[in-house]
């Protein structure tokens, strides 16, 4: 349920966005709802006078404009995630194209950087939009300044001015920090998931594809420096195969590397490619057990969804299991346990549309609206409806009929049984049966629009007849108590009805 509040704060007014639970982005993509400004809870015109409206200076953070360019950020840390480890192990064979490429990503996340002075954020303990100036710059300098800054500085230009050094290894630790932009990604996947034109089951997979591919290039790459670094190139584990593996292509080094990475996290282990000095064998056994970690995570995460996709095939698996157990101990007749398997198979069918919990969610109003544009012609068209005012039919909706459906061969309303409900037959076919001297008989036959059990009803006493479904039917059902009501406030409708019922029923 969205949550929107307003506060004034000193002179200004902190205006409010829309937000929703789980959610502070407070955005609902995929949905016709607007991302402009929500008043608050008995919020008027007077009490917010500038609601909806931002200063010219500060930058909307549900604007389009800025969408885009968060989306071109992200666009260029995928570029960092794989540039910066793989400058880190091959800095010093990397042609120098690279290294201009990075100088100039580095200057879009400096130009973000200033940009985030101006836009506005979401307050995290009252869910507020706070857009005075003060506090945002204030907020982002005790926050994400400092990271922000430290991965975007361009260490290994200023240092190549400087003092040349360029391929030192404190220089590539601080061309790491640029790491740092991947949780831009992480709130990507986050916002995503959220987004209902995404199918949630293929942004969950790609982002653990993401994580576990991120993670094969960085440990290959660490892999491979900490061989390029050690005293005797022979006892390493990529000498060891390859004794002059330094004159080898830039393309085949890095091809070993994700070899032994794969190998090792799936837990292969060849053993054509393996640690050979103990500063390999304190990384290997570091990397094993984060894919220890790692594995247990993607396990996990894909369990749940395998479980989320079947777990209703489950429950309806074992729902017919114990019906047919329960017919086969009570010793049931043939024909009963078969409109038992048959209404659990419907209703299995039924609850995979989602159809009640979809207006089980939404106001009162707005199923009465919905109950009139689909079922209101079918109402007016049966024969006791005939002439009576739109009015009542209306009321009728509003009471909130319920549709049902009912698998063929399946009682409706049994003989004898005392009335509780009105039922409309909107599609299908009904058996209209009596049980007389132990014989069953069929009296006639209900169609789409047919009435189903208003002797019943309307005269308050047993049902005559049974009705029972020879295909598959929907059926609309009516509370006795509330049409009865209905009738008796509108008078001339009920005389109506009544007038109806003997012409039929003479």
């Amino acid at each position: 349920m969205a949550r929107s509040s307003c506060a004034r704060t000193g002179s200004r007014v902190t205006r409010c966005f829309p937000c929703y639970d789980g959610d502070r982005t407070g955005e609902f993509n995929g949905c016709n709802v607007p991302n402009d400004l929500l008043p608050s809870l008995g919020a008027t015109a007077a009490t917010q006078p500038t609601a909806g409206k931002l200063s010219k200076y500060l930058v909307s953070p549900y604007g389009r404009r800025y969408r885009v360019w968060e989306t071109f950020l992200i666009l260029l840390v995928v570029y960092s995630a794989w540039i910066c480890p793989l400058e880190f192990a091959f800095l010093r064979y990397l042609p120098r194209a690279p290294f201009v490429v990075d100088d100039v990503v580095n200057g879009f996340f400096a130009v973000d950087i200033l940009l985030t002075f101006f836009v506005p954020y979401v307050d995290n303990k009252s869910y507020l939009v706070v857009d005075d100036p003060k506090k945002i710059a204030l907020r982002y300098l005790s926050t994400w300044f400092i990271f922000d800054v430290c991965s975007t500085v361009p260490f290994r230009s200023i240092t190549h001015l400087f003092t040349r050094h360029e391929h030192s290894l404190g220089l590539k630790f601080l061309n790491v920090l640029r790491l740092w932009r991947l949780r831009r990604v992480s709130s990507l996947f986050a916002r995503l998931e959220k987004d209902i034109r995404f199918n949630y089951a293929v942004i969950r997979c790609t982002k653990l594809i993401s994580v576990t591919l991120f993670a094969v290039h960085c440990a290959g790459c660490i892999n491979y420096l900490i061989a390029d670094r050690y005293p005797d190139p022979a006892r390493t584990w990529i000498g060891a195969a390859h004794p002059d593996f330094r004159e080898d292509g830039l393309w085949v080094r890095y091809v070993t590397c994700l070899y032994w990475s794969i190998t090792t996290m799936t837990t292969t282990g060849y053993g054509d490619l393996h640690a050979q000095n103990a500063r390999e064998m304190l990384f290997g056994i570091s990397y094993m057990l984060f894919n220890l970690w790692l594995t247990a995570y993607l396990i996990g995460n894909m369990t749940n969804l395998v479980v989320h996709s079947t777990s209703r095939t489950r429950d309806f698996r074992d729902m017919v299991q114990a019906a047919t157990e329960f017919a086969a101990r009570n010793q049931l007749p043939r024909q009963i346990e078969e409109q038992m398997l048959n209404h659990i198979c419907l209703r299995f069918k039924a609850e995979g549309l989602k159809q009640q919990d979809t207006l089980d969610i939404l106001p009162k109003a707005m199923r009465s609206s919905i109950s009139l544009y689909l079922f209101f012609p079918v109402v007016q068209g049966a024969y006791l409806f005939r002439g009576v005012s739109p009015s009542f039919i209306q009321q009728l909706q509003v009471t909130e009929m319920a549709a049902e459906y009912f698998a063929p061969k399946e009682d409706i309303i049994l003989q004898n049984e005392y009335p509780s409900d009105l039922h409309l037959l909107v599609t299908g076919e009904v058996d209209i049966v009596a049980f007389l001297d132990g014989t069953e008989q069929v009296y006639g036959k209900a169609t789409e629009g047919g009435l189903l059990g208003e002797i019943g009803v309307l005269c308050n006493k047993p049902q005559p007849f049974t009705f029972r479904t020879t295909k598959l039917s929907q059926v609309l059902r009516i509370s006795r108590p509330k049409l009865m009501d209905i009738i008796q406030e509108n008078a001339e409708d009920g005389e109506i009805i009544r007038i109806n019922l003997e012409q039929v029923n003479v």
